[in-house]
């Protein structure tokens, strides 16, 4: 980890004077856990989890709220502020400030979608098979958020298949039974 790490921080600003690194991949693959082990690994890097963008109607339609509350100010080199979508209320909390740091990760579902991969300083996808990565979410999440899953798969599936984010990153993730194994992904081969 320390090694990506040195590397994500020698690569040239790409939104302001932010590093923006993408962490994608199926619901259930592991991203939150990988984007704040990173995150350590980086001194402390700023993570923004696009859950708190999403809401139950709009799971992809948060790409508006991203580039006004988030890309924008920070391309400016100003604190961004968004507010985070509380997803027992159904609804948006006070704004968070976001200042601008050296390296930022941004991870989600769709964090590598054709909007925002001109931002990005690099893409990362967490590589798990969708099936074992939601098997994964399903039981993580328990009974209780059964039928949103269903919901979730199918709106996944579509999200893909009208905008991959896989073929344009830059490096793949394993997790591994200790650790991660980070790989060359395709950089931008559909």
């Amino acid at each position: 980890m320390r090694q990506l790490a040195a590397r994500l921080r020698r690569l040239p600003p790409s939104c302001g004077p932010v590093r923006l690194i993408g962490v994608d991949g199926h619901a259930g693959s592991g991203k939150s856990t990988f984007a704040e082990r990173l995150a350590e690994a980086l001194d402390g890097a700023p993570v923004l989890h696009l859950d708190d963008l999403a809401t139950h109607d709009e799971l992809f339609a948060w790409t508006g709220r991203l580039l006004t509350q988030v890309i924008e100010p920070l391309g400016h080199g100003r604190a961004a502020r968004y507010a985070a979508y509380d997803w027992r209320t159904r609804r948006f909390g006070p704004p968070r400030p976001l200042p601008p740091a050296p390296v930022m990760v941004i991870e989600g579902v769709g964090a590598g979608r054709r909007a925002l991969r001109p931002y990005l300083a690099q893409l990362l996808w967490m590589e798990l098979p969708r099936e074992e990565a939601w098997a994964r979410g399903r039981s993580r999440d328990g009974e209780e958020q059964r039928e949103f899953w269903d919901g979730w798969v199918e709106a996944e599936e579509r999200h893909f298949a009208e905008d991959p984010s896989r073929p344009y990153a830059h490096r793949v993730v394993r997790q591994l039974p200790e650790g991660y194994e980070v790989l060359p992904g395709p950089e931008g081969t559909p």
